[in-house]
């Protein structure tokens, strides 16, 4: 009991980026206290726990929960200025999540398998992406039509995704798999609409792809590709659009963003990669709304009417407090709401 609570405090500071000092100071005892809390040779008082759980935001039970998990590897080099204290505080805050889901599948007695249909299609070069992409999205049967809740679909094929929301704006997302089992996606929720479908479809990428060998550039290039392939398939770019092209209409741009849930930034680099467009219409592309603020705010309005949100974690809270595997208080605790609203969302 006393590694699991030292553990858990440590875990908490980390998340919390403070120092051991920094917790001295606020709950009222010396930096060696703390050292000895996280060292197992001490346990705080009741009246410290409680000071604890408020500073690190946090129910006291946390400190005592056994079930924990461990993370695959994660990786932050995409962004170069994300110190290490936040990485650090970023994997316990999506461990905490993920504790927490697996919990509650535990308690219902849930165990998904997941299997990778396209793990034994190699990626040779970046044009095989196209044909993986299509292989997959006929495995999971969605052919090519336009796909109008990323997060719903990565959810029915047993992927886990976690939306964070109080996180530093460098965070985009990652994959991971947890317990060497469970493939878990986790992005930032702050995002509009258009970034958050490709950022998770870029992470899916991360989770599926039989990449070769290759630096850090030409792996996100790989799973770029596949993410703008799954939104909008080169088959369907060529229907849309036509042939080769020398203008778009900002109108035609517009439309396609509303039906396929893109950016039209993402959109254009489509239409250069699939030959509709050259290059230097590309690049022109950029130098006019460089110049043009309005049209510049015009090209990166959010448009996508379909939300992209999480619910499955809260679906399966309320589940199992209805089938009363779990408290009133254990659903307020994992929910973050107070008792009394989720008593109110118990009808029946």
């Amino acid at each position: 009991m006393e590694n699991l609570v030292a553990n858990r405090i440590k875990n908490a500071r980390v998340l919390k980026c403070l120092s051991q000092q920094n917790v001295a100071d606020e709950i009222g005892v010396s930096k060696q206290m703390i050292s000895k809390y996280e060292n197992g040779d001490a346990i705080p008082t009741s009246s410290k726990f409680i000071k604890l759980s408020k500073l690190f935001g946090l129910k006291i039970d946390y400190f005592f929960s056994s079930f924990q998990i461990e993370l695959g590897e994660i990786n932050f080099r995409k962004k170069s200025t994300f110190s290490m204290k936040k990485q650090s505080s970023l994997k316990e805050l999506i461990k905490i999540n993920l504790e927490n889901y697996l919990w509650i599948e535990d308690s219902l007695s849930i165990d998904y398998t997941f299997k990778n249909i396209i793990q034994d299609s190699k990626i040779n070069s970046i044009e095989d992406v196209e044909k993986v992409v299509l292989k997959l999205r006929n495995e999971w049967n969605i052919g090519i039509d336009p796909i109008h809740n990323i997060i719903q679909l990565l959810e029915d094929k047993e992927i886990k995704v976690i939306e964070l929301f109080d996180v530093d704006d460098k965070f985009d997302g990652m994959a991971t798999y947890v317990n060497d089992k469970f493939p878990v996606i986790v992005v930032n929720g702050n995002f509009p609409v258009e970034r958050k479908r490709f950022t998770l479809l870029h992470e899916l990428g991360h989770l599926l792809l039989n990449i070769p060998e290759c630096n850090v550039k030409q792996e996100e290039n790989f799973c770029n590709k596949f993410a703008a392939e799954f939104l909008f398939p080169k088959k369907i770019v060529i229907k849309e659009f036509g042939g080769k092209r020398d203008h778009i209409t900002l109108t035609e741009l517009i439309s396609t963003q509303k039906k396929y849930g893109m950016s039209i930034p993402a959109i254009v680099y489509r239409l250069v990669d699939s030959g509709i467009l050259s290059k230097q219409r590309h690049t022109d592309f950029y130098k006019k709304i460089r110049f043009n603020p309005s049209l510049e705010r015009e090209v990166n309005m959010t448009r996508f009417e379909t939300p992209e949100n999480s619910n499955r974690f809260e679906q399966l809270v309320y589940r199992a407090l209805a089938q009363e595997k779990i408290s009133f208080s254990k659903a307020s605790s994992l929910l973050n709401k107070n008792i009394e609203s989720i008593k109110e969302s118990s009808l029946i």
